[in-house]
C-alpha cells in the first residue's frame, strides 16, 4: 500500500479540482494542509509538507499542482526522508508575468530530484510557457509530458477526475 500526498498551490484546490476529486472517497490520497493558503511563504510551507511525509508511511508519492510543485521541489532538494515519486503538474514560472507577487521565496531549485518524477505541462498555461516546463524537467531529471491545451490544469480546465493524470501517477506507483 502507498499514500499519495496532494500538494495544492496558492489558494488551495477547490471541490472541482482534480486533486480534490482524487481525494474524495480514496483514503490513499491525503492533502497537505497549510496555515495560510492565500499568502504563501516557502519557509512556512515546508514544515507541514515535512510533517505530512513523515506521517504518511513508508511508500509515499506526491501529486503537486502549481505553486505546490515549487514547494515540493524545494523540499526534495534538502529532504532527509525519501519518497517514491512525484507528479509535478503545471509548474509556475516565478519570473513569469502572472506569478503571484505575494508568493515569497518560491524560486526554482536547480538540482536533480532524488526520486522518479514527471513534469506535466499544458501548451496554454498562463503561468508558464512550454520552454520553462521543459527546462524544469531537464534540470530535475523528470519525464516530461505535454497535455495539449489544458490551461493551468486546474478546475477551470474542466478536467474532472483527470484520468490522464491519474494514469501518469499510477505509472509512478507501479514503477517503485
Amino acid at each position: 500500500m502507498y499514500t499519495v500526498l496532494t500538494v495544492p498551490g496558492i489558494g488551495n484546490s477547490g471541490p472541482d479540482h482534480w486533486q480534490s476529486l482524487w481525494e474524495d472517497g480514496d483514503p490513499a490520497f491525503v492533502r497537505v494542509q497549510q496555515r495560510d493558503w492565500d499568502n504563501p511563504v516557502l519557509a512556512e510551507w515546508l514544515a507541514p509538507l515535512e510533517t505530512a511525509v513523515r506521517s504518511a508511511g513508508p511508500r509515499v508519492f506526491i501529486a503537486a499542482h502549481s505553486l505546490g510543485c515549487l514547494l515540493v521541489a524545494h523540499w526534495l532538494a534538502q529532504a532527509s526522508v525519501r519518497i517514491c515519486g512525484v507528479l509535478f503538474v503545471a509548474v509556475p514560472d516565478p519570473q513569469g508575468e502572472n506569478f503571484p507577487a505575494r508568493a515569497a521565496g518560491f524560486g526554482v531549485p536547480l538540482v536533480r530530484m532524488p526520486c522518479p518524477t514527471i513534469v506535466v505541462a499544458s501548451v496554454d498555461d498562463p503561468y508558464a510557457d512550454m520552454g520553462f516546463a521543459q527546462r524544469c524537467a531537464q534540470v530535475w531529471g523528470s519525464r516530461f509530458v505535454e497535455v495539449g491545451k489544458a490551461g493551468h490544469i486546474n478546475a477551470a480546465s474542466r478536467l474532472g477526475h483527470w484520468v490522464e493524470g491519474k494514469q501518469l501517477l499510477a505509472g509512478l506507483t507501479r514503477a517503485s
